[in-house]
């Protein structure tokens, strides 16, 4: 039987916004919509946060201005919030 869950279209946006997500998921501040429970896996958050740094630096000067602000404001928020769970 297909799955019917509807998703939303891809873009550059969705993308950051569902990295995003799963830095919060590992960082333990979200529930996973699965299991409804929060688990902390700090290095896979760590990862994430990193691999969001990567697309920044790769994508420097391509972006929109919309895009830029909403890298910078996943980046900004992440970090702050890895510092909080890791000290």
């Amino acid at each position: 039987m297909p799955d019917k869950t509807k998703l939303p279209k891809i873009s550059f946006s969705t993308f950051i916004m569902s990295l995003h997500s799963s830095a919060l998921l590992a960082l333990g501040l979200i529930e996973d919509p699965v299991t409804k429970q929060r688990t902390k896996n700090i290095a896979m958050a760590k990862q994430t946060i990193d691999v969001i740094g990567i697309i920044e630096e790769k994508t420097k000067g391509n972006l929109t201005k919309e895009e830029n602000e909403l890298i910078q404001n996943a980046l900004q928020n992440l970090r702050m919030e890895y510092v909080k769970e890791t000290n």
